[in-house]
């Protein structure tokens, strides 16, 4: 399924009936990350799974993007399909657009879902990662960071079936993995404003998570007024991937 946002056209999958939630997905990936956790859940509300700026079915549109475009185009698709309010999560760069959703369009947010996330701005040596990674897509490919990233994406003792799939859900084009990381190194740092959510929260991290560790979601959840944290055991960065299971039952389980 499409929406037209001026030119381009902004793919996502929508399954199930009841209250709406939104997962965004993490970098570099795109919808299909959630398809098992929306198919779980759809028993009980309606998941909304869009692909981000050129992710997925999704066109890249002209120029770069920062994550508050991004977050605006989740606001625009909620528009065309006549929700006024929902629950907006996002694993990673999706927590990112998450954040940016509850500080753009907080009128829009019912309550709120970060996974695997941080409400930090980039480090000066992340800001220089960030180059590094942009250097190695322009001269080896999408396939060469994927493969730099999994071992921080999944926990040591992924399967090798996991390992295969991350890298189906990552070949994404290279123009939209490059504009992705600019737009996540010059992300703000939203930890100011993490008090002036009033919505429930969910905070949800995996045990193993290194890119963004239980600490840390631990001291975002408790900066908001109103957030608990679920820890997924055994999980790194893709929490909802390497334990499904415990994934979904955090979510099935949030008010």
């Amino acid at each position: 399924m499409r929406v037209s946002i001026g030119p381009r056209q902004l793919a996502y999958e929508s399954v199930g009936s009841g209250p709406v939630l939104v997962l965004v997905h993490a970098f570099p990936f795109d919808g299909r990350m959630w398809r098992q956790t929306a198919a779980a859940l759809a028993g009980q509300r309606q998941v909304i799974t869009p692909d981000m700026r050129g992710f997925g079915l999704s066109d890249l549109g002209s120029g770069g993007f920062s994550i508050a475009d991004l977050a605006h185009d989740v606001a625009v698709l909620l528009d065309a399909l006549k929700v006024p309010t929902a629950t907006v999560g996002g694993m990673s760069m999706g927590g990112y657009v998450a954040l940016a959703f509850a500080r753009r369009h907080r009128d829009r947010l019912k309550s709120l879902v970060l996974a695997d996330t941080k409400a930090a701005a980039d480090t000066p040596e992340a800001r220089q990662g960030r180059a590094a990674a942009i250097a190695l897509v322009q001269t080896q490919g999408v396939a060469a960071l994927l493969e730099r990233q999994i071992p921080r994406l999944l926990s040591a003792s992924a399967s090798d079936g996991l390992r295969a799939e991350v890298r189906a859900l990552g070949t994404q084009p290279p123009d939209a993995v490059i504009a992705a990381i600019r737009a996540l190194r010059d992300r703000p740092d939203r930890t100011a404003e993490l008090p002036e959510i009033a919505v429930p929260a969910l905070v949800v991290v995996g045990t193993e998570d290194a890119l963004a560790p239980s600490g840390e979601a631990r001291a975002m959840a408790a900066a908001m007024r109103d957030a608990r944290v679920v820890e997924i055991p055994g999980a790194g960065h893709l929490s909802n991937l390497e334990n499904p299971d415990a994934f979904v039952a955090a979510l099935a389980g949030f008010a």
